[in-house]
């Protein structure tokens, strides 16, 4: 089994609406948190910034939590402005939703699958692992990891999601002889 890994090379651009410009496209910037305090609350805010026209807005993270609801280690990272945080709140699909975004993956991944294994036998099995939740359809994949057609992808693969239906998580396959 060939191991075949989908790997974020930055974070993704947001599709969210500036008020300003009108422009769809905004990116997380450094990846700054705004902490405000009020009394025992807290709010909480990603910072994003209009590629466009610069202008930066607010996603709402945590609104009007009780300090003592959060997770200290979590609170320092808000604080510090954690990359790690910024990226696992910026994937969470529960905080795009309530935002109001989606994210825009194009050319924010790679796929990194070892090409030694062309010379050796026929029927060859890999396995695919997300490090992110990359939405990508499989055929389009294994189309640009093996540099096959994706009509070729089509007839020469078999696999155990939808080739056609884009996934977000790992999956297997095995490559067939050619003709």
């Amino acid at each position: 089994m060939l191991p075949w890994f989908v790997r974020r090379t930055r974070l993704p651009l947001l599709s969210l609406r500036c008020v300003d410009c009108r422009s769809e496209s905004a990116t997380t910037g450094e990846g700054r948190f705004r902490v405000n305090a009020n009394g025992n609350l807290l709010d909480v805010w990603l910072l994003v910034r209009c590629v466009s026209c610069d202008r930066t807005s607010k996603l709402t993270v945590h609104e009007r939590a009780p300090v003592r609801s959060l997770d200290p280690a979590e609170l320092h990272g808000y604080h510090v402005n954690d990359p790690d945080l910024v990226a696992s709140r910026l994937l969470d699909p529960l905080l795009a939703r309530r935002n109001r975004f989606s994210l825009d993956w194009t050319g924010a991944w790679r796929l990194d699958a070892p090409s030694a294994w062309l010379h050796g036998a026929w029927p060859v099995q890999v396995e695919v692992a997300f490090e992110d939740p990359v939405p990508v359809r499989p055929e389009r994949l294994i189309a640009h990891g093996l540099g096959l057609s994706r009509n070729e992808v089509l007839r020469r693969v078999k696999c155990d999601v939808p080739l056609r239906r884009s996934t977000r998580t790992g999956f297997a396959f095995i490559v067939m002889v050619g003709d």
